[in-house]
């Protein structure tokens, strides 16, 4: 069944939707169903997060929708950008749609970017490929977004390579990459990874900022929740190749309904905790994808679980909402969960 989320003030042509996506892998194991009926709908100008542990499908979600999966992958669902379907388009055609109308910012830029060219000619690029834009204009333009991003000395850099600029100043040059032709949907995975924490801070208001002024939708993937929520509206919580709990940020942090969601909130670091004081865990591992249990995928870990959850993938089920909708900056989102037993736990924070 398909694990379809969406918010309930969807009625327009959804920026993004994503609909019982299935993702199937060839690997050393043999066929692996990595992604197992994933849907949610995405309005421009919302921002939505991504959490779950290393393994949950987070990433391979953001793949997905970017067309960049390997060759051998087999993808079946729908993924539709403004009321285009991206999973029937050709190479050609996906190529110019992939940096005009949708941009991924990657964990490390230092990888992203080619060290063999200056950081404008990386910029200058997709302005020229979706623009038409000649080498002077772009230049030009180039800087421009350097200095939007605000890196500091953006005109003496613009000859500069990654290997001269600083892990912030490259995740800023990345961000420009990625803003060039004012997309209309960003996905961010994990971009403040490699940073410290004044830098990451600086990067995550800069992304915020700049798609707010642009109207842009915002898919943030992360692992971070106090990162989710200052920075995304709505929270998708991952695990196992499905969404097992989608909510407003605020509701999220007001009312956990899964066992996972309820773990992943235990186990944060609090301030104020006595020294030596143990961090709460959430016993055993992520399965591998090849070893996906039949059932929820969760039910190895979780202490409700009984023969009933390792069945079936449960399928999504409301729940009522504690946002109070009044106070709320946007219209209020549904609050879904894929848990058989969610009604006998305890949801409050």
């Amino acid at each position: 069944m398909t694990n379809s989320i969406s918010a309930s003030h969807s009625q327009q042509t959804p920026l993004l939707s994503v609909r019982d996506l299935r993702v199937a892998l060839q690997t050393a194991h043999g066929h692996v169903d990595a992604l197992r009926g994933v849907g949610f709908v995405m309005q421009r100008g919302e921002t939505l997060g991504l959490i779950g542990e290393s393994g949950c499908g987070k990433s391979l979600t953001a793949l997905a929708v970017m067309g960049l999966l390997p060759d051998h992958a087999q993808v079946t669902g729908s993924i539709e950008l403004n009321g285009t379907e991206l999973t029937s388009l050709s190479d050609a055609a996906l190529c110019k749609v992939r940096g005009a109308r949708m941009a991924m910012i990657f964990q490390e830029p230092m990888t992203a970017l080619n060290p063999l060219h200056p950081i404008w000619k990386q910029i200058a690029e997709p302005l020229q490929l979706h623009k038409g834009m000649n080498l002077t204009a772009a230049k030009a333009r180039s800087l421009e977004l350097l200095e939007r991003v605000q890196l500091p000395r953006a005109k003496e850099r613009l000859d500069a390579y990654p290997h001269q600029l600083s892990g912030g100043q490259r995740q800023r040059v990345m961000i420009s990459i990625a803003l060039a032709c004012q997309p209309d949907l960003l996905i961010a995975d994990e971009p403040t990874t490699a940073l410290d924490v004044t830098v990451q801070k600086e990067v995550l208001s800069l992304i915020r900022q700049l798609v707010t002024e642009d109207g842009m939708g915002l898919l943030l993937i992360s692992h971070d929740l106090g990162l989710m929520r200052d920075q995304v509206d709505r929270v998708m919580v991952m695990y196992g190749g499905t969404v097992v709990e989608s909510a407003s940020t605020i509701d999220l942090f007001r009312t956990r309904a899964h066992p996972y969601t309820q773990g992943l909130f235990a186990a944060r670091p609090q301030l104020g905790l006595k020294r030596g004081t143990r961090l709460q865990t959430i016993p055993g591992n992520v399965p591998e994808i090849f070893n996906w249990p039949q059932g929820c995928a969760f039910a190895d870990r979780c202490p409700h679980a009984e023969t009933s959850c390792r069945v079936a993938v449960p399928p999504p089920e409301q729940i009522p909402s504690s946002l109070n909708t009044d106070a709320a900056p946007l219209p209020a989102y549904e609050h879904w969960v894929s848990c058989l037993k969610w009604q006998q736990l305890d949801v409050s924070p």
